[in-house]
């Protein structure tokens, strides 16, 4: 579908949306790395850790502060992400440093894989903004280092983890669909994300997107599906 099939005062508003949700998610993330750091078997990796929580407040000051310059108030554009964001990691709390892991590589992911579907088709500068935030996280990229190598020390961690993600998926998605739902111009973007196709467009192909993506993730660290 063309660009200029969505209205631009649509577009405006799911520019706004776009970056609330992410700088509420980067306050979020804070928060659970830093006490996934807590969790961490070693000091080692409790301060590599605690250097990734420090980068994603910087994360959220560099999306606040282009709300601000947008003339939007940072609190008012989170707000309508706080009860599904919230209820997603209530619903997913990890036990150990492993479950932590997982949730890291295969619930974040899914996490920034739909707001990636949308950021492109968002106008400059926004857009290099909210791709250079989903970049700069090293957390999902570092836990999959570690599944790794965990799983292949005790092999029999893959089957309780593969269950773990299962969860993951299924709530990620779900509050995934309630935001997309709730928020009609980022469901108006996801209508004509790239790589969607006549039979497999709008917000149903781009979960089914997710969930294949989904597939590959937890194939590559040596989980089951």
């Amino acid at each position: 579908m063309p660009e200029n099939d969505v209205q631009p005062d649509v577009r405006a508003a799911a520019v706004v949306d776009l970056l609330g949700m992410l700088a509420f998610a980067e306050l979020l993330a804070f928060d659970r790395i830093a006490a996934d750091a807590r969790l961490a078997p070693d000091l080692r990796r409790r301060a590599v850790m605690s250097e990734m929580a420090a980068t994603e407040i910087g994360n959220y000051s560099r999306l606040a502060d282009r709300l601000t310059t947008l003339g939007v108030d940072p609190d008012a554009a989170m707000g309508p992400f706080v009860t599904p964001l919230r209820a997603y990691h209530g619903h997913t709390q990890p036990s150990d440093w492993f479950e932590g892991l997982a949730k890291a590589h295969i619930g974040d992911s899914i996490a920034d894989d739909f707001t990636r579907a949308v950021a492109t088709l968002v106008d400059p500068p926004d857009r290099e903004l909210i791709l250079d935030v989903l970049h700069e996280s090293r957390h999902a990229e570092y836990a999959a280092m570690e599944l790794r190598a965990a799983i292949s020390n005790d092999p029999r961690l893959a089957s309780r983890l593969s269950i773990w993600a299962r969860r993951l998926v299924g709530e990620g998605l779900s509050q995934a669909m309630r935001v997309a739902a709730d928020r009609p111009a980022l469901a108006a973007l996801l209508a004509v994300a790239p790589g969607a196709t006549e039979s497999d467009g709008g917000v149903p192909g781009l979960f089914r997107r997710l969930t294949a993506a989904h597939t590959a993730r937890m194939t590559a660290v040596g989980l089951n599906n």
